[in-house]
């Protein structure tokens, strides 16, 4: 059977002001290579972008304004967020990098649905067309969110909470995917957090500790995350 393995890394580093960094990367470098040939015979130029989006929405304020006011708020939420694009047909790469600072990790939001807002922003159809493959994340940002991820650190205790808004719409994210279930069987989605101070216990079974005892791994397979959100739901108590 023939799959492609497209890795999603959510990637936190938490002071201890409760300020930091958090950005969500994508590596979809097996699409390109899926497309062989047609990935070479292309003949779009290849793409090495930042973009500031703060930026961008004032440089698009006027046709922004124009659109339906739930666009309009989507791409708000996006005003504090980087993102570095590099898609090279020729070395068969497409990542895609999105990040913010913060002083306050209450602040992020949902940052999956954000960087799928973001995505579609950002590529503004190239990468796929480029490819010549299917997108994971094609069609996920029209409607509101079926899911709501929040972040919270409140004395020693971290939490990464979902919050399931429509059942219904999680189900038509699901089925959307249905066709690309085979290709996207290897395909992961990890938390990798990084604390002040040493991780005294963690909710998750299946979260693996850094060396430093201050850091964590956790990774699913990106379909069952799709099925089932709340899987990478998280608390963590450290030490005082």
């Amino acid at each position: 059977m023939l799959t492609i393995s497209c890795q999603f890394s959510e990637e936190l580093t938490l002071n201890e002001d409760g300020s930091g960094k958090m950005s969500i990367k994508f590596d979809g470098s097996e699409i390109m290579k899926m497309g062989g040939e047609k990935v070479s015979e292309n003949k779009e130029e290849d793409v090495d972008t930042l973009i500031v989006f703060k930026e961008f929405l004032e440089e698009h304020k006027d046709s922004i304004s124009k659109l339906p006011l739930e666009e309009q708020e989507r791409l708000k939420k996006l005003e504090n967020f980087k993102m570095h694009m590099v898609i090279n047909a020729e070395e068969q790469v497409m990542n895609m990098d999105m990040y913010t600072d913060f002083k306050d990790v209450s602040e992020l939001g949902d940052i999956f649905n954000n960087f799928k807002t973001a995505s579609a922003v950002g590529k503004n159809g190239n990468a796929t067309s480029q490819s010549g493959m299917m997108d994971p994340l094609a069609g996920k940002t029209e409607d509101e969110d079926a899911t709501k991820v929040s972040y919270s650190f409140k004395g020693n205790k971290f939490i990464r909470s979902t919050e399931i808004l429509d059942r219904e719409k999680l189900k038509k994210e699901l089925d959307s995917l249905e066709s690309m279930k085979m290709f996207l069987a290897s395909s992961k989605y990890k938390l990798n957090y990084s604390f002040p101070r040493k991780i005294k216990k963690i909710s998750n079974k299946n979260a693996l500790f850094g060396q430093d005892g201050k850091s964590f791994v956790l990774e699913i397979d990106f379909i069952k995350y799709m099925e089932d959100p709340k899987l990478l739901d998280v608390v963590v108590e450290l030490e005082k």
